[in-house]
């Protein structure tokens, strides 16, 4: 079974899953397309990610792809902790440029799902952090963006100070909100 709570940007959801353990460990079924649909979730996704950062303090985002190649990610760790962040991108939404965060680690077993419409983040919070993550499109060089990390439009609120921050060049290097191209994302 997991739990699905709403985290206050429409379609942005923290799930949980259940753990089952014993002497020997634990099990626990991470993703049922059967019952995130009786929760109306219904994805379909094509590609697993497993991102690697040795350091605290590793920010990777705010990244998306643009339509028809936008993704929706389902995103957990398995190895130390982060702090998860989706930005509302949609133009015409009553939320656009909001934001919401969530620290997800692999003690809590907690997931997030960001939709399509929404930037995503994260930064390391402890050093040797593993995340894994589904997506429902393939990744595209040609349709992949990034928006600034401390947009001012924004205002994601980083637990690591920016000084602090280990950035690869191209999400150093983004463009701000103002100026990221934007598409209409499907409903």
């Amino acid at each position: 079974m997991l739990e699905v709570r709403a985290l206050g940007l429409d379609g942005v959801l923290e799930i949980v899953p259940r753990r089952f353990a014993d002497e020997r460990g634990f099990f626990s079924e991470t993703y049922n397309a059967e019952i995130l649909s009786a929760h109306g979730i219904e994805l379909a996704f094509v590609q697993d990610n497993h991102s690697y950062s040795a350091e605290a303090g590793t920010l990777r985002g705010l990244h998306y792809q643009l339509p028809p190649r936008a993704q929706a990610k389902l995103v957990r760790v398995v190895r130390g902790r982060v702090f998860d962040v989706a930005v509302d991108i949609c133009r015409g939404s009553p939320t656009f440029a909001q934001w919401v965060g969530l620290e997800l680690s692999a003690e809590n077993w907690n997931q997030i799902l960001v939709p399509v419409g929404f930037a995503h983040g994260f930064v390391t919070l402890e050093p040797e952090t593993e995340v894994l993550y589904k997506v429902s499109e393939h990744y595209s060089a040609e349709h992949d963006r990034a928006i600034r990390f401390d947009d001012p439009q924004i205002c994601v609120n980083w637990p690591v100070p920016s000084g602090r921050l280990i950035l690869s060049p191209k999400d150093r290097n983004a463009p701000l909100l103002a100026d990221a191209m934007l598409s209409e994302f499907p409903g």
